[in-house]
């Protein structure tokens, strides 16, 4: 199960991890009204869809008044944003978010998640923060670092400095960042996460880390044991056939095309699909 930004940041501070103040709304008056709170001389706006490649697509931008932010927030509810991971269709804009902004001085990528191979935890880290980490991975993978984790419970201190040594920061900032991967971890392990994506973690100019962006996945076989993360679900950002199968209990993945495969094994259907 994917949530939006602003549901994964609202889960970050509840774990001590330091995220934007930032206001969400599906309705523009009482988002501006929200807005006027924001301690900040420009406003970022954010389209609230369960997709990457927002900024890309035109659902991220920057004003520097509330008239302008008002302006912007009526031409972006209710748009389609289109970007690689929408598809040709895309998806509506419902909800908005809007932070203050962040002086930037530095930007790094972090990830948490499963490696199915050796199932084990690890950590994913970058100091090229704010790019497509396919992109990367692809053009210099010297850049991006994997650390596993030997325990669930704990990070050791050598797997802490592996995580984190890619990113060349002075002690401060490191332990800021230490503190971050060990609440990170205890957040994934705690909710039965499938990820948690930080593109960008950055440095601040005043030297504080701060998650810019964050994108939250759950294991939906584990949703029973979190009743206060299914309640995040937005059915608008599902298919409308998907939902109707998982109310009956089935696992259903809606593709192109006219031919559909029933099968009772997930390497079976891959394998019944690469035959087709």
């Amino acid at each position: 199960m994917n949530i939006h930004e602003y549901q994964a940041k609202i889960l970050l501070k509840e774990y001590g991890v330091k995220v934007p103040n930032g206001v969400f709304s599906d309705n523009i008056k009482d988002l501006i009204e929200k807005s006027k709170l924001l301690k900040t001389d420009k406003f970022v706006l954010k389209a609230q869809i369960h997709s990457g490649g927002r900024g890309k697509a035109g659902g991220v931008k920057i004003f520097n008044n509330l008239e302008e932010l008002n302006k912007g927030a009526e031409s972006l509810m209710g748009k389609t944003l289109v970007t690689q991971q929408t598809g040709p269709l895309g998806k509506k804009v419902k909800k908005l978010y809007v932070e203050e902004i962040s002086m930037i001085e530095k930007e790094f990528y972090l990830a948490c998640l499963i490696d199915r191979s050796s199932s084990k935890l690890i950590f994913i880290s970058s100091d090229q923060g704010g790019m497509d980490i396919e992109e990367v991975a692809k053009e210099d993978p010297k850049k991006i670092f994997t650390t596993k984790l030997n325990s669930l419970k704990e990070i050791s201190k050598i797997e802490y400095e592996n995580i984190v040594k890619i990113f060349n920061l002075q002690n401060d900032e490191k332990e800021k960042t230490i503190e971050i991967i060990k609440n990170i971890q205890k957040m994934f392990v705690e909710n039965d996460c499938s990820m948690i994506e930080i593109n960008p973690l950055i440095l601040t100019k005043n030297k504080d880390m701060v998650c810019l962006d964050a994108k939250i996945n759950f294991d939906d076989n584990a949703l029973f044991r979190h009743p206060n993360i299914e309640s995040l679900r937005d059915l608008n950002e599902e298919n409308k056939t998907e939902i109707e199968a998982s109310n009956l209990g089935l696992s259903y993945v809606k593709l192109d095309g006219n031919i559909g495969c029933m099968v009772n094994d997930a390497g079976l259907a891959m394998a019944t699909m690469d035959i087709i």
